[in-house]
């Protein structure tokens, strides 16, 4: 038996289990699987581990629900960043937290003793197809290429994603069209996927398919993809308000990302396996 906590992030919700102190001996790929099931397990659109980092404050891992890692999530660091701080594991307001996509700056907006709003800096995108890792080889690659006829723009925010704008979200089948470009042989290492609509300069709606999940209400690294290509595209302007299934990220894109949000718990339980 041992402890978890459940928590979310604009709808996107994580098991977070605390490794600091004990390791426990299950395989992170089934223990993904089977508490993440909505069925036989807790639920949740991925696990995250708190452990000990020799560079940074604490290391994070995060495994989708189908078990396998992710190289970083923009809504689970947000949970994590609230989680080490209220539960005392840290007292400042800005700390470091490793990922496998770089060390991740956080800064805590904070009333009291709880953390309001999160900010975290997701570095600079990656445009370079060799790095998202895309294997498109056509010589008139210009930044998208189509797949099924949809103009898809690949980059990587730490993990790829494919961004695709569309004129009525209500009109896209989502599920048809994510598992098709998240399977794509373009992506070796599959793909994210963010369904896009510009509603003007400063605010766009998404949809999200995550890679190993499938439909979610949120992602925080397709929200930083979709602002991303959007500013890119002259489309829209800076400190982009991103309209969610789950709710409102802020994303500014300047030198580097700033993802802006909120998260939340849900609630603390055990578990016997």
């Amino acid at each position: 038996m041992f402890s978890f906590c459940k928590m979310q992030a604009t709808g996107n919700d994580f098991i977070i289990i605390d490794y600091l102190e004990n390791k426990l001996e299950y395989s992170y790929k089934l223990l993904a699987e089977f508490l993440c099931d909505r069925h036989f397990g807790v639920g949740a659109d991925g696990l995250i581990t708190v452990e000990k980092s020799s560079i940074s404050d604490f290391k994070m891992r995060i495994f989708n629900k189908d078990g396998s890692e992710a190289e970083m999530c923009g809504n689970g660091i947000r949970c994590l960043a609230k989680y080490v701080y209220e539960k005392k594991l840290i007292n400042k307001n800005e700390f470091t937290i490793e990922t496998l996509a770089g060390i991740k700056t956080i800064k805590l907006e904070v009333e009291g003793e709880s953390v309001i709003k999160i900010e975290i800096d997701m570095g600079i995108p990656i445009f370079d197809i060799d790095k998202v890792p895309v294997t498109y080889l056509e010589n008139n690659y210009d930044g998208y290429m189509y797949i099924d006829g949809i103009k898809v723009y690949p980059l990587s925010i730490g993990n790829p994603h494919a961004v695709c704008f569309v004129d009525d979200l209500d009109k896209i089948d989502i599920e048809k069209y994510g598992k098709l470009i998240e399977d794509y042989k373009y992506f070796p290492n599959k793909t994210n996927v963010e369904f896009v609509q510009i509603v003007d300069k400063l605010n766009i709606k998404v949809r999200i398919w995550e890679r190993g999940v499938g439909e979610t209400l949120s992602c925080g690294t397709g929200a930083c993809a979709a602002a991303v290509i959007s500013k890119k595209n002259k489309s829209t302007n800076n400190g982009l308000n991103v309209d969610l299934l789950g709710g409102k990220l802020k994303i500014i894109y300047d030198d580097t990302i700033k993802l802006i949000g909120p998260a939340e718990f849900v609630f603390d339980g055990t578990i016997e396996i």
